[in-house]
Formats: C-alpha cells, sequence, structure tokens
C-alpha cells in the first residue's frame, strides 16, 4: 500500500479520534449536568445546562486550536540557534513557570473547592499546571534530540536535563500533586526513550521519591486519601465516599448501562460527576460498551503515536509525538483507575471528555503539533533536518547572522 495513503490514514484516524472524544464529552458532561432540578423535569424535551452549554463552546474553540496548530509547521520549535532566549520552548517553559508562580499569590490564584489551581483572565479560568504539562513535553523533546548535551556526564549533560522538569514539578505539587506526578512520570518515560544513564537516573530517583512522601505526609488531607483507599468503607461518609458511589455507578451500569440520560449516580450521589468521576457516569449510562469505546479512542490517539515514531525519521518530531501520545495516555489512565478505584485520588481530568476550559483547548493544542507532526512526510523532515544540520555548521560572517561556506 501506498505510503502517503497510510500517512493520510493515520493523520485522518487522529482528527476522528480527537472529534470523537470532544463530541462524547459535551454529551457525557451534557447528561452529567443534567438533575433532578435541570432538564430532565422540563416536558418541553432536550434542554442543555449551562454546565452542557458551557462544554460545548469550549469544545468548538478547542477543535478550532487543533485544527490551527496542526497546520503549524512544528520544525520550527527545534530552534538550533546559539541563544537559547530566541527559542520559543525557551519561553514556553518560562511562561509556565511564572504562571505557576503567580497562582500562588493572593488574589491572583483562584481557590475552587479548597484548591488554588486557576488564574482568572477576563471571562476565562486558566489551569498553569496544563501550561507546565505540556511545556514540559515540548522543553524534554527539544533537550533530547536538538540541543548538543554530552548525556554521559552527570554534571553537565544529566542534570541541566532534569533540573528545568523538577522546578516544574516543585512549582506544581504545592498546590497540585497529581499533576506534578503525572509530570514526573511522562518525564521518566521521556527520558528513558531518549536513553539517558539509568544509572543517572537512579541516583536522583531516591531523592523524588524521599520529596514525594514528604508532600504527601505534609498535607492531611493527602494522606487521608491514602489511608482511605485502603479501607474506603472505614469512612462510607468521609474520605470514603467518593470511591464508593464511584463503584455503585460501575455495578448498577452493568454490560449494558441505565441508557444514556437515566444515571442515578449523578442525581446529587457521585462528586465531581462532570469532571474526575466523569469515566463513572459513562459506565453507568453506557455500560461496558461505553467504557470500551472511551478506551478505543484513547487508544487510536496512542496508535497515531506509535505510527508517527515508526514513520517518522526527524529526532524533535519522533519524541514530540512520542511525549505527546503519552502524557495524554498516562492522564487517561489514571483518571480511569482513580474512578475504577484502582489508584487513590488523584484530582485528573479525563482529556478531552470531562468538563473544563482552558485545559481542553491547552490539550488540543498539543494534539495539533501531533498532528502537525503527522501530516509531515519522512522527506520533507529530513530535508529540513538536513539543511538546519548544514546552516548549523557555517561560521556567521562578521558578526551577523548570514553563513557562509
Amino acid at each position: 500500500m501506498d505510503s502517503s495513503i497510510d500517512r493520510l490514514r493515520t493523520q485522518d484516524v487522529l482528527v476522528l479520534c480527537v472529534l470523537a472524544l470532544l463530541a462524547f464529552g459535551v454529551v457525557m458532561v451534557q447528561s452529567a449536568s443534567t438533575t433532578l432540578g435541570g432538564p430532565a423535569d422540563s416536558h418541553a424535551g432536550w434542554e442543555w445546562s449551562v454546565v452542557g452549554t458551557k462544554q460545548l463552546s469550549f469544545a468548538i474553540a478547542a477543535f478550532a486550536t487543533f485544527l490551527a496548530v496542526g497546520w503549524f509547521d512544528y520544525s520550527k520549535l527545534a530552534f538550533r540557534g546559539r541563544s537559547l532566549l530566541r527559542s520559543p520552548i525557551f519561553w514556553a517553559v518560562v511562561i509556565a513557570a511564572a504562571s505557576c508562580l503567580l497562582v500562588l499569590v493572593p488574589r491572583i490564584g483562584m481557590t475552587v473547592n479548597g484548591a488554588r489551581r486557576w488564574i482568572k483572565l477576563g471571562p476565562i479560568q486558566v489551569q498553569p499546571s496544563e501550561l507546565a504539562k505540556w511545556a514540559m513535553v515540548l522543553f524534554l523533546a527539544y533537550w533530547l534530540t536538538v540541543h548538543p548535551v554530552n548525556f554521559d556526564s552527570f554534571f553537565r549533560g544529566f542534570l541541566p536535563t532534569v533540573v528545568p522538569v523538577g522546578l516544574l514539578c516543585v512549582l506544581v505539587v504545592i498546590q497540585d500533586f497529581g499533576t506534578a506526578a503525572l509530570i514526573a512520570l511522562c518525564a521518566l518515560t521521556m527520558l528513558l526513550a531518549g536513553r539517558v544513564k539509568v544509572r543517572h537516573l537512579l541516583i536522583v530517583l531516591f531523592p523524588v521519591l524521599a520529596a514525594a512522601t514528604w508532600f504527601i505526609t505534609h498535607k492531611a488531607y493527602r494522606m487521608a486519601r491514602i489511608t482511605s483507599f485502603l479501607h474506603p468503607y472505614d469512612s462510607p461518609q468521609g474520605q470514603g465516599y467518593h470511591m464508593i458511589q464511584s463503584l455503585l455507578s460501575f455495578s448498577s451500569g452493568g454490560i449494558f448501562g441505565r441508557g444514556l440520560g437515566n444515571g442515578i449516580q449523578k442525581l446529587g450521589y457521585l462528586p465531581e460527576d462532570t469532571t474526575d468521576f466523569i469515566f463513572s457516569v459513562i459506565c453507568e449510562e453506557l455500560g461496558l460498551f461505553g467504557a470500551m469505546l472511551t478506551v478505543a479512542l484513547y487508544l487510536g490517539v496512542l496508535y497515531v503515536g506509535w505510527q508517527i515514531i515508526k514513520q517518522k525519521r526527524d529526532d524533535f518530531g519522533r519524541m514530540l509525538a512520542f511525549g505527546i501520545a503519552t502524557m495524554l495516555g498516562l492522564q487517561a489512565l489514571i483518571n480511569i483507575a482513580v474512578a475504577t478505584v484502582s489508584v487513590p485520588p488523584k484530582g485528573l481530568s479525563l482529556p478531552l471528555v470531562s468538563a473544563g476550559g482552558s485545559g481542553l483547548v491547552i490539550t488540543c493544542g498539543a494534539l495539533g503539533l501531533l498532528y502537525s507532526v503527522a501530516r509531515r512526510s519522512p522527506a520533507q523532515a529530513d530535508s529540513a533536518a538536513a539543511g538546519a544540520e548544514l546552516l548549523d555548521n557555517f561560521p556567521p560572517v562578521d558578526g551577523r547572522t548570514a553563513r557562509r561556506r
């Protein structure tokens, strides 16, 4: 089969999966937000809830962002100049770190459900941890493939690589341990894929685990989540309430589900039913079929990432695709694991499906970069990489940016 057809189909799979997840999310958020006091009691037919209407508008904006970023040439991010100050990825990390600091400032950072994780910018709320997630992916994709680093050296190669990642994790973990753990886990997989020395990783592994333990034990509510996860029925009206209600959603849904819109747990029993526990609502109303459909759509995105890794020949594009697919896959996996009470609650949303605004748009922007890599042929990537490498071998003339042989 012609390779161009294969690439076209890979691109189409990504577009279809993203569009399907966004549409599925709108439907399920609308269903989860329908309560006894809302549209369900209306005799006028289908009515949109406020949350469902917002989700629809956010989904439209997110898909538009996906398409817009998808036509951007991702290779322009692989800045090969001598000064990092001119690199867009460097400024992405700076903006992410600055926003994570700003969210800690009183009257700037917003507190929702006891957590200070948002910055209000006019009519929208931005979650800086979302910026930090994807800034880390961009940084490691660039640093591991484009920037000349001697990874045989611990102090000159490995430390400069992990210090920015560690800084982002520290800034995020203050208010959002789950996202910080997600960033660290995704960074670990990218470092291993980038062939960083395992012995260097082992040196920092124990201090990182010690720091993570301290951050868990330092906050009483985090320790309560761990203990309630081990024994949820010891506190059925307290810390174990979320998990018990989520399990009830699965048991009542069964194989075929109660039917779309007919869920019971969303009627005031299951907290965070439109965000963290949206997967529980899916399983209750659509049963095993809904669960398998959700997982299959995420596997479709991972399939695209895998195909890109096999097809693309420029290292930056392959590592960027690997990081984006890994971040999305890990977040979806952790959210589903929390909903099925396989791991303690983390406060992570189901990407592209849970109710959200800025996070939805930012995630689609990252997936747009994945689409940008997918639509570029290996020959184009090779030509661009070879041209950039050739220019780097030319010295500047009279201190100007022009290059000659």
